[in-house]
């Protein structure tokens, strides 16, 4: 306790210092509260039901017998109780593994591995895109039209839209040559991201990317928010006062409704994270000017009304770079700017 005070009295905080001694700051507050306590001194009297250091080791034998080496404990017991014995329940073998050192995988199965996060940077247009293939109802029960879209994910403009009637590696292809040729990617640094599926990861897609000098990036195996622009723009899409009533009858009235939210969310709609400039305002480089604009316009109405301001003016500033899946701060750092 008196470390502790030594602590906050130096300007430290009374949660971190609990932390550093191991202490929760329930338990210092308990200790002031009844100086007298004497929990962290008593004697804690052996459970009635604990294992004998017999029936450990015969946990431990059971569970590394040549025929159980590769079986969990869920699979251990029900072999044993067949064979006529029940040594111990599964929880009570896993907790005697572990205190033994043997907690680890059992078998042949590796241990997963977290793999390192995606992370690319953009400080303009044709840097990094992303891409994905979603569903698009149709009146026939089970069967879909399937949207393919790139989107920049610093400008958010859809680059290049294509509606089929099936998900092929054909089809990324000529969509990825659509991209690049309108705009113009070739001898420029790009990189192309996407999740998983097997069209993405198609040898006909990688070769593709190779001879368009575009570099590929994927999401981390069963991570759902490694591609959040494209999942975002397909949530906008089908949430918008655009999204038809019923389902699609044709391929061809499909496409016509792409191409008339495609054109609606590039020209018309004032993205919030674009400090509600459209894409292709931001694509073009003319965000500035319009937010400069709106800065100044504010500047004038706070001049003009004082009492209607108690702080700053809104801030209509654009970050100039954008990041995909940023990488976050380790946590010490988190704490210590706490």
């Amino acid at each position: 306790m008196t470390l502790i005070t030594d602590a906050v009295l130096a300007g430290a905080r009374q949660t971190l210092a609990c932390a550093e001694l191991g202490l929760s700051p329930r338990t210092l507050q308990r200790w002031r509260r009844s100086p007298g306590d004497g929990r962290p001194g008593a004697a804690h009297p052996a459970p009635a039901n604990k294992l004998s250091p017999a029936q450990r080791q015969a946990v431990l034998a059971a569970a590394n017998r040549a025929d159980c080496a590769s079986l969990t404990p869920h699979q251990i017991v029900p072999k044993l109780v067949d064979e006529g014995q029940y040594l111990a329940s599964e929880s009570t073998f896993y907790r005697v593994l572990k205190a033994a050192g043997l907690g680890h995988r059992r078998g042949r199965s590796k241990a997963p591995v977290a793999r390192p996060l995606t992370t690319h940077r953009a400080d303009g247009p044709n840097q990094v895109w992303c891409w994905d293939i979603t569903w698009l109802p149709t009146t026939v029960k089970g069967h879909y039209f399937y949207w393919y879209m790139v989107k920049d994910i610093y400008s958010r403009k859809l680059v290049v839209n294509e509606v089929h009637e099936s998900e092929s590696s054909a089809h990324a292809c000529h969509l990825l040559r659509r991209g690049c040729l309108r705009e113009k990617t070739a001898g420029r640094p790009l990189v192309l991201h996407s999740d998983n599926g097997s069209v993405m990861k198609g040898a006909n897609l990688l070769t593709t990317m190779q001879e368009l000098g575009v570099a590929p990036s994927y999401s981390r195996p069963r991570v759902s928010n490694d591609n959040a622009y494209a999942e975002a723009l397909f949530r906008t899409a089908k949430y918008c006062p655009l999204w038809p009533e019923r389902p699609f009858d044709t391929l061809s009235e499909a496409r016509a409704w792409v191409l008339r939210f495609v054109c609606w969310y590039n020209e018309e709609h004032r993205h919030s994270a674009l400090k509600y400039v459209t894409p292709v305002q931001r694509h073009q480089g003319l965000d500035r000017a319009i937010l400069d604009k709106r800065a100044k316009l504010y500047e004038q109405a706070r001049q003009h009304y004082p009492e209607r301001w108690a702080s700053g003016v809104r801030n209509w500033r654009l970050d100039d770079a954008v990041y995909l899946n940023p990488e976050r701060p380790p946590r010490d750092l988190i704490k210590q700017a706490a």
